[in-house]
């Protein structure tokens, strides 16, 4: 089962004032939780690999064009 890296996913979460921490839903990588510790949503397919588990720059940028260009 893929798991993103945790350490570096919190650490970009915190630039953004929420945390993130290993998601309950068992599709899913991450919950997403406010400052407050409300859950906001679980993010992240575990059927997909993404950045934090590749590290490749052309994927990432493959990626974030492929929704823009619907």
């Amino acid at each position: 089962m893929p798991q993103t890296n945790i350490k570096k996913a919190m650490q970009r979460a915190r630039k953004i004032g929420v945390t993130v921490k290993s998601s309950t839903n068992k599709n899913k990588k991450l919950d997403v939780f406010d400052t407050s510790g409300k859950k906001i949503t679980s993010i992240g397919d575990i059927k997909y690999s993404d950045f934090l588990q590749h590290g490749d720059a052309s994927r990432r940028k493959l990626s974030q064009t492929q929704g823009r260009n619907t």
